[in-house]
């Protein structure tokens, strides 16, 4: 299992690292959506660290828990932290979207260790935890499920689908994390955020998603049961964090840093 003693966030450094890492990989790999993965990276961080029990050396382990990163776009940040814990190597961060890496632009969990669905469709991750929370319980086993997903993502259908279908089976295994990065403020701003979520009868939260004390708090509270209130995060981010010319929105959300871009990035993260 990984080691749970190890404190990252602690860390305001190893932070800036993954982070650093993150705009190394893509930067190498011609890949943009860099802002989409450091709005999510301290929640992955410390999910991995101190919250998923999880096996890098054995990443199909029957009692495992599952995390469904259902905004594939922002995979890098998964990559860093998988490897990271053990899951893949470094030379495969080195050969991210190279015909001779399994690393791509989103996930994909027939060839990446420790990624247990292929997404970037939005609104298909959260179906797939879904249907894993109600298989494990049948199945009768403790295993529990998280999933994020983002803010632009929540004007996808099969998002309240499966708000309304989560409630109404009373999945208490399910954890639904928002990447609430103002993405869906550019086109379709979903309102009232924490009311919609509270409305289909999950249980609310509303957290800081860069501040190390909130993230950890909220997790500590957490009651997992078979059959019980299913439980959403909405953790208030913002797209780039880290680096100053990338926070925000507009043309970083998919643009690949030119080289001066590159440094001054490395930069602000040294």
């Amino acid at each position: 299992m990984a080691d749970k003693g190890e404190d990252i966030l602690d860390n305001k450094n190893l932070n800036k690292d993954l982070r650093r890492k993150i705009i190394e990989v893509n930067y190498r790999g011609r890949e943009g959506h860099i802002p989409s993965a450091f709005s999510i990276i301290d929640i992955i961080s410390h999910l991995y660290a101190k919250i998923l029990k999880v096996d890098p050396k054995n990443p199909k382990w029957d009692a495992r828990d599952y995390f469904i990163l259902s905004k594939g776009h922002g995979c890098t940040a998964l990559y860093v932290v998988l490897a990271r814990h053990g899951f893949i190597t470094e030379e495969d961060l080195k050969h991210k979207s190279s015909e001779h890496g399994i690393l791509g632009g989103h996930p994909d969990n027939t060839k990446v260790p420790g990624v247990e669905a292929s997404t970037g469709s939005l609104g298909h991750g959260i179906g797939t935890a879904l249907g894993l929370a109600v298989g494990l319980r049948i199945q009768e086993k403790n295993n529990r499920v998280f999933c994020m997903i983002g803010d632009g993502e929540s004007n996808e259908g099969t998002v309240w689908e499966c708000a309304l279908v989560g409630s109404n089976l009373n999945l208490g295994n399910l954890c639904v994390i928002v990447d609430n990065n103002g993405s869906a403020a550019q086109i379709l701003p979903v309102k009232n955020m924490e009311e919609k979520w509270r409305s289909f009868g999950w249980q609310v939260f509303t957290i800081d998603g860069h501040n190390q004390s909130e993230i950890e708090d909220v997790f500590r509270k957490l009651d997992f049961v078979s059959n019980g209130q299913p439980k959403v995060i909405i953790a208030n981010t913002l797209k780039g964090k880290g680096v100053s010319f990338m926070e925000g929105h507009g043309i970083w959300h998919a643009k690949i840093p030119n080289e001066a871009e590159f440094q001054q990035a490395i930069k602000e993260l040294s």
